[in-house]
């Protein structure tokens, strides 16, 4: 039943279906793409039940969405590849992590891509590509074809990128917070990744994925992040290659109970950020507050209130208790505090 093709539905400049894509050439899964465009989208929609991206259809039929969703469903399905550790403190990392990717890296993914004019004219052609003709970003345009997305980027700055960097708390007047932050975590994950081949050994988890993820549509691919990197370049630009090229069925994680100590800032870095800035915005949602005033040390910002990291943080304490991590080396850590304080919604 689960033998077949798989199609995976989205956009190559989306760092969620570049989330799932990463899943699928790791864990060897068959795929195609279906590159979601102005032709297909009503259809799509109507079949996912939803606008967001990335979904995937099974070739049992079914069609699943949601990154925390499916890749539990694609690591249970193929198994003989695993990608979430059986040991507590590991698994109790790789759920924690993914969380903080997923979450946190989208400020900095939108500020790179629409804060920056230059940026917007030459990923909107890109994005425009994937949209407008239905076409992968590296085919080469005829000249009719350039003229149709030239102008792409502007258009989705306009409807789509500003806003979204304003919700965020990443708008053009952020630029020095957002390198800043943005560097500092690059370091310690550059650290981190000269000694492992992936985050928890030499075998990719969940979370390897929630980070190759935006660095493959986003980082390395826009011309101005591109440029933030200085010598960490080569470092994540291998570290995504190896995600790509697939498993390595001699590969493990560390040993039992042990997290590497390159890897313990990597937990820092998120308890003392991004797990501030999702309290801050859980707690306002739950106040029924739109937004919320924050400064993480590289100067204030507004950013609007989310309440689907009430539900992210929920997924990820139910993690926590069913694998018992609290009674793990990850307890000594603190970065399961947050997670496990009790629901912030009646």
């Amino acid at each position: 039943m689960y033998e077949g093709m798989y199609e995976l539905i989205g956009q190559e400049c989306s760092m969620f279906t570049r989330k799932l894509e990463a899943q699928l050439c790791y864990q060897k899964i068959p795929y195609k793409w279906v590159i979601k465009n102005r032709k297909n989208t009503e259809e799509i929609e109507a079949r996912a039940g939803t606008r967001f991206i990335p979904a995937l259809k099974t070739p049992d039929g079914w069609v699943v969405t949601d990154t925390i969703a499916l890749g539990p469903f694609l690591h249970g399905r193929f198994n003989e590849v695993p990608v979430i550790p059986s040991d507590s403190a590991q698994r109790g990392a790789c759920f924690v992590l993914e969380d903080f990717f997923n979450h946190w890296y989208p400020r900095h993914a939108l500020h790179s891509r629409w804060c920056y004019p230059d940026n917007v004219v030459k990923t909107g052609v890109r994005m425009g590509t994937n949209f407008l003709l239905g076409k992968h970003i590296d085919v080469e345009l005829t000249d009719d074809e350039f003229a149709l997305v030239k102008d792409f980027g502007q258009e989705v700055y306009n409807s789509f990128g500003l806003p979204a960097c304003e919700v965020q708390g990443a708008g053009p007047d952020k630029k020095s917070a957002i390198q800043n932050d943005f560097g500092r975590l690059l370091n310690l994950l550059s650290n981190h990744l000269t000694k492992n081949k992936f985050l928890l050994g030499d075998r990719a988890c969940l979370a390897d994925f929630a980070l190759a993820g935006p660095f493959k549509a986003h980082f390395l691919l826009d011309p101005e992040p591109r440029g933030w990197f200085g010598t960490n370049l080569s470092v994540m630009e291998h570290y995504v290659d190896r995600v790509w090229a697939g498993s390595d069925i001699k590969g493990e994680w560390q040993a039992k109970d042990f997290l590497p100590e390159s890897l313990l800032p990597i937990l820092d870095y998120a308890r003392n950020h991004y797990q501030v800035f999702a309290r801050s915005s859980i707690e306002a949602a739950a106040k029924g507050e739109k937004f919320f005033e924050l400064d993480l040390g590289d100067g204030p910002f507004v950013a609007r209130s989310m309440k689907r990291l009430e539900k992210a943080r929920l997924h990820v304490a139910d993690e926590l208790r069913r694998c018992e991590s609290i009674n793990s080396s990850l307890s000594a850590t603190k970065v399961m505090d947050f997670y496990l304080e009790p629901p912030k919604f009646g």
